[in-house]
């Protein structure tokens, strides 16, 4: 901080003004919107090319952890999800109640990681029970773990609960019943929606990576869009969205929706389902979903190209659906965000990316894109019926190993009879 001098009074009292920190928000972010439109920013080119640096930057380290694989890939989220909360947790951090409250931060993170435990045990128990069912003293293991799974993650809840109501010190509850109601929106809000990110992961990773595709090519659309052709401020929030940009880059998504399923479609590594927790290859039939329909062209088209017909994958049709909720429906996680960040007047959660802000800027439509791309798989494209697969997977989820064994011998029995 800098001292002033007095200016009047002859009291001699020393007087401190506050510097602005490096997140809050510059004063021309509160001036009207059309005054800091992109295409009327004098820096606005530096300024693209540390974003665009940054991008590169983060589309290679995303292909190359894509490339790993699935576990990799759900690494990369619960990392992801871990500086995330961390940015979080300190939007509302006071350094000075934190120090007469030693051990209090801590359980935040208790919070935080009792919810992990239950939500990717939930949606990691089927994989796991694959995984280990050679080995039977582990498989023995993990059924007891995945029995009791529930009650494991409720009295850790409860014991942080016990903790919390234990730490409580007088003066201190505005402050302490805060950070408890904080905690929990950043894990409702927050961390459960990006979870459904590792559920679309092991349904097949197309269905992680279209969404998360779709979302970067719109919010890259925007900009440029936005860059050169913005005129027309779009929403309050954002003061440099505009019409141009969010009509652009919705088009964009849509025609890049459609093409990206044709070329993610062709390759088993995206649409096999991991069924386990290995990390090997897949192999797999990819279902009538990824094999393409001959549409006929029309004959002027014929004629004059030559191309009779037209290959469309169904899954192209679905990917439609993707794009429009990409492009009209997710950016309002972003708008979201931006109204979050003004009523804490912060520019950004942190600055972690150059030219991009924090992670949490980076995975504001991140969060809602995951959770429709899941209930829209389960609902228009997984089949509901019974499979082989599904029943075994019940099988080896919940019945012992002497269970097993005897429902084996009485299916042998009643095969033997027909």
């Amino acid at each position: 901080m800098t001292k002033d001098s007095g200016s009047g009074g002859g009291s001699g009292t020393p007087r401190f003004r506050r510097r602005k920190q490096s997140n809050e928000i510059p004063a021309e972010i509160t001036k009207q919107n059309g005054g800091s439109l992109l295409v009327n920013d004098h820096n606005k080119y530096k300024s693209m090319w540390i974003r665009t640096h940054s991008t590169l930057w983060m589309i290679g380290g995303f292909v190359f952890i894509i490339y790993m694989g699935h576990l990799y890939i759900c690494a990369m989220v619960v990392v992801i999800q871990i500086l995330m909360a961390k940015e979080l947790f300190n939007l509302l951090r006071k350094v000075r109640e934190d120090r007469d409250l030693p051990g209090f931060r801590l359980l935040n993170w208790h919070f935080f990681f009792t919810a992990m435990l239950f939500v990717y045990g939930r949606f990691l128990s089927q994989r796991l029970v694959n995984t280990v069912t050679s080995d039977k003293v582990l498989y023995k293991l993990v059924s007891i773990l995945i029995k009791y799974h529930m009650v494991i993650c409720y009295f850790l809840y409860i014991a942080g609960f016990v903790w919390f109501i234990l730490s409580l010190k007088k003066k201190m509850y505005k402050y302490q019943f805060g950070q408890y109601a904080w905690t929990h929106m950043i894990l409702i809000v927050v961390f459960t929606q990006s979870s459904f990110t590792v559920a679309n992961i092991f349904e097949g990773m197309f269905w992680f990576l279209l969404p998360a595709s779709l979302i970067v090519i719109n919010d890259i659309a925007a900009y440029l869009c936005g860059f050169f052709f913005g005129k027309t401020p779009l929403i309050k929030l954002s003061p440099k969205k505009t019409w141009e940009g969010f009509i652009g880059a919705s088009i964009a998504t849509i025609i890049s929706a459609f093409l990206l399923a044709n070329v993610m479609g062709r390759f088993e590594w995206l649409t096999c389902p991991r069924t386990d927790l290995s990390t090997g290859w897949l192999h797999c039939d990819p279902g009538p979903l990824f094999k393409p329909e001959y549409y006929n062209m029309p004959r002027w088209i014929a004629n004059s190209l030559a191309w009779k017909d037209l290959p469309v994958m169904p899954v192209q049709w679905h990917a439609l659906g993707l794009g429009l909720f990409s492009s009209i429906i997710a950016p309002f996680g972003g708008f979201f965000a931006s109204g979050f960040k003004r009523a804490f007047k912060i520019k950004d959660f942190g600055d972690s990316i150059p030219g991009h802000g924090g992670i949490t800027d980076r995975m504001d439509c991140q969060m809602v894109m995951a959770v429709f791309a899941y209930i829209y798989h389960q609902s228009f494209v997984k089949s509901q019926s019974l499979s082989v697969e599904s029943i075994l997977d019940q099988i080896l989820m919940n019945l012992t190993f002497e269970e097993q064994l005897d429902l084996y011998r009485k299916l042998g029995e009643i095969l033997q009879q027909k």
